[in-house]
Parts: structure tokens; sequence; C-alpha cells
């Protein structure tokens, strides 16, 4: 089984920053990407950032220029930089982790969710 734990949301002022974490661990051989996604109330779950094996990111418009994505596969942990939060940015963010498993099967997995709330 993989687990896949975030950490790092909470309260914060328009204008200010906040760092997402995001660890799998269990049985898995590798990882393929690591992704953020975000959802609002009443809203579509929307990409947010993504990392892949190969190191290239890809970003969702609303957060380009504005958040950072990255990685340390040592610890197969990813981190989600937000600066210049907006209100609109106020969302549960999630973590989804592509896996390779020893048996070379792909395998998504979620995480449960942290709340980024962002006051005007």
């Amino acid at each position: 089984q993989v687990q896949v734990v975030e950490s790092g949301g909470g309260l914060v002022q328009a204008g200010g920053s906040l760092r997402l974490s995001c660890t799998a661990s269990g049985s898995f051989f590798s990882i393929n990407a690591m992704v953020w996604y975000r959802q609002a109330p009443g809203k579509q779950r929307e990409l947010v950032a993504a990392i892949f094996s190969s190191g290239s990111t890809n970003y969702g418009d609303a957060v380009k220029g504005r958040f950072t994505i990255s990685r340390d596969n040592s610890k197969n942990t990813m981190y989600l930089q937000m600066n210049s939060l907006k209100p609109e940015d106020t969302a549960v963010y999630y973590c989804n982790v592509a896996v390779v498993k020893t048996t070379m099967e792909n395998f998504g997995y979620w995480g449960q969710g942290t709340q980024v709330t962002v006051s005007s």
C-alpha cells in the first residue's frame, strides 16, 4: 500500500506565503509524477502544479509566477511554495502521486488534503 500525506496548510493574509509538503511512503518502485490540485467550495478540482521524474514542471495559469513546485527524491517529498497569495487561492489542496509498483504497474494515490485559507 502507498500512503500520501500533505501538510503545511493554514490561514494567511493576502500577499503572504505558505509552503505545502506532500510525502509518499509505502511499497513502490519509483514515482513518475507528483501533482498538486485544489478544490474550492462549489468549484471543480483544478490543477495547481505538477513535477515529473525528469524534473520538468507544469503550472496552472492561475498560479504561474507565484507558486513554485519542487521535489526531494531522496525523501519522496514534493513541496509547493506559494507566494503572493490571494483570497481566490483559498481551497483544499490535494496531492496526487503517480507511482510505479515493483510489478511495473502504474497507480495513482491521493492524500487527504490540506486547507489553505487566504484572508483579504
